[in-house]
């Protein structure tokens, strides 16, 4: 018998315990019962939130909630001026937020698409 190769040399021994032939691979069997055990190895895709919903979710965000409470108090108070000022910078805090937070999600399924979906296995 050969000695092993690199990746089978560097094995935890705890790992190579659970295998039933570590030089040989798994069989048919074993393969399948694991596939239906623990599933495909594949990145989990979330579920995408629309924009009603991410503006909505920024809205509690406390720093933006103050800034309208300070808009509604100036608003009583009769400075229609400043209460705009203060509701246009919210618009634009959100603004900025959604179009970063579509970007990410944009980055991440490109992430996702570069992963390989395919992979050669030696049993």
């Amino acid at each position: 018998m050969t000695s092993p190769g690199p990746s089978e040399a560097t094995v935890a021994p705890e790992a190579a315990e659970r295998w039933e032939e570590p030089y040989f691979g798994l069989t048919q069997q074993e393969a399948e019962r694991r596939l239906n055990e623990e599933g495909y190895n594949e990145l989990p895709s979330a579920q995408r939130q629309s924009i009603f919903a991410l503006a909505l979710g920024l809205l509690k965000e406390p720093m933006l909630l103050l800034l309208v409470a300070a808009a509604t108090i100036y608003l009583f108070l009769g400075d229609i001026r400043e209460a705009l000022i203060l509701l246009a910078s919210v618009v634009v805090v959100i603004g900025i937020s959604l179009y970063q937070e579509q970007r990410s999600e944009r980055a991440l399924d490109a992430l996702r698409d570069l992963s390989s979906p395919r992979s050669l296995v030696i049993r």
